[in-house]
């Protein structure tokens, strides 16, 4: 019988291969080819490259696996010799004898790892018809298996026993039984409601597989966050049961390809935006790491912007929570990459929050990303001259020795001295104290060095001026 690789011949993941590697190379080489360093393109480069190294760990993990499986049939390739195996009893994917047939919503039916596995690489629809998928549970066709099982007997073929067998993602149908209970808690009295979130939260997190299950219903998500949805008023949440649930929300996000099912889940957005709002700390961390996680997708940076998600993070952080600080400013960092949720931000008070903590000196690596990436939108640009920016990035520039913010700061400040004059005599008395500018020119990254050196060509510039007037 022929192998049949899960990764090797498959178009399916590697298509969504070549497509990142193609969108790398256009990146890398804008990269390299243009005058001025685009910081949003080097990490977008950097986050498609983490995607094609996990792709890749993944391709390994799973070929074992199913290569593990495959040499059962390699033992008795002799014996399979001794009968031809009947169409219907062939997995439509593989082509090959099916272990676990499986039947799914358009009444197809195939062997349960190879449509799982199609399920699992984002796909919902039914790869012989193309009909697209009410729902994505897999139903046991037990009159097939029984069908199966005697042909094999009647030509002395021995196949794995199905008590036994798991697919690819390791789990049992006890699993799928005990996720299934879990959720029907959901609709239950509360102390069975917290009994089974704590229990989802913690299997979501050191178990993969268990976030890929709700991935196989469009109705789990909601199931699982019902007890929320059906709260009347804030009075009436309970904070343990919310941070329970959020964070399983934020566990299930960290499946790639739950990202898209999750953010389009109508009550999602809103719920982890009240959870920003009213959540205990943890869970409004938590709430904040699950939108960071979830704007991976372009598409969903769309969907949390609009949504009015910016303004309780911006909110949250100005509040200055040690916790959730990294995860706030990584969130509203991965947000801005999209235009028009910069505007957004600049509107709902991202600029003065982010100069107050920089000034102050906290998260200043990660708040100067923010700050140089709102540096695009003019309006930002007035606010930070009105809120003492030119002095307080020119203190870090002096004091920083961190290449990348000396960079940052400069960068702003360039975009600064351009839209607003009155900023020239400042930059010009800093210049002359403490010759900042001149040894960042020098001395700084190839970008912060152009920078640089542009601002000091105009305060020449200026200063040729005033002596010819």
């Amino acid at each position: 019988m022929a192998k049949s690789g899960v990764f090797e011949g498959d178009p399916i993941p590697v298509a969504k291969a070549m497509e990142l590697k193609k969108e790398l190379q256009k990146l890398v080489k804008s990269i390299v080819e243009e005058d001025d360093i685009n910081v949003e393109a080097i990490d977008r480069a950097q986050q498609m490259l983490l995607t094609v190294k996990e792709m890749k760990l993944k391709k390994k993990s799973v070929s074992l696996k199913i290569n593990q499986n495959h040499q059962y049939y390699n033992n008795n390739s002799q014996e399979m010799v001794c009968g031809v195996v009947p169409d219907e009893f062939k997995c439509p994917l593989s082509k090959e004898l099916m272990r676990d047939p499986v039947i799914i919503s358009t009444g197809q039916t195939y062997d349960r790892p190879f449509i799982q596995k199609w399920l699992n690489s984002g796909n919902r629809t039914c790869p012989q018809t193309q009909q697209v998928l009410s729902h994505t549970i897999l139903t046991s066709n037990h009159l097939i298996r029984e069908m199966i099982a005697k042909w094999c007997k009647n030509h002395g073929i021995k196949l794995p026993d199905s008590v036994h067998y798991t697919n690819e993602e390791g789990l049992t149908e006890a699993d799928r039984s005990h996720f299934l209970s879990l959720l029907k808690k959901m609709s239950s009295r509360l102390p069975d409601q917290k009994e089974a979130a704590k229990e989802l939260r913690l299997l979501t997190k050191r178990m993969p597989s268990f976030r890929a299950l709700f991935g196989e219903s469009l109705e789990a998500i909601p199931q699982l966050l019902s007890p929320l949805s059906h709260t009347k008023s804030e009075n009436e949440v309970h904070l343990e049961l919310q941070e329970d649930l959020i964070t399983t929300l934020l566990n299930l996000s960290i499946h790639d390809n739950n990202k898209k099912l999750v953010a389009e889940t109508p009550m999602v957005i809103p719920l982890l935006i009240d959870a920003l709002k009213t959540g205990t700390i943890e869970t409004r961390s938590n709430s904040a790491a699950a939108l960071f996680t979830l704007s991976a997708l372009d598409s969903n940076k769309v969907l949390i912007g609009k949504s009015g998600a910016l303004k309780p993070l911006i909110d949250l952080l100005d509040e200055g929570y040690p916790l959730a600080m990294k995860d706030v400013a990584s969130a509203i960092f991965n947000l801005c990459i999209l235009h028009e949720n910069k505007a957004r931000a600049v509107r709902d008070g991202a600029v003065r929050v982010i100069l107050k903590k920089i000034t102050s000196r906290e998260h200043v690596d990660e708040l100067l990303s923010i700050l140089a990436m709102l540096s695009t939108n003019q309006k930002a640009i007035e606010e930070m001259g009105d809120h003492g920016a030119v002095f307080c990035l020119l203190s870090i520039i002096r004091e920083n020795s961190c290449a990348r913010n000396k960079e940052n700061c400069i960068a702003i400040l360039y975009t600064i001295c351009l839209s607003d004059r009155s900023t020239w005599k400042e930059m010009k008395e800093e210049e002359n104290v403490n010759r900042t500018i001149s040894q960042l020119a020098q001395n700084g990254t190839s970008r912060a060095k152009r920078k640089a050196s542009g601002i000091l060509e105009r305060l020449n510039r200026i200063v040729n001026l005033t002596h010819t007037a």
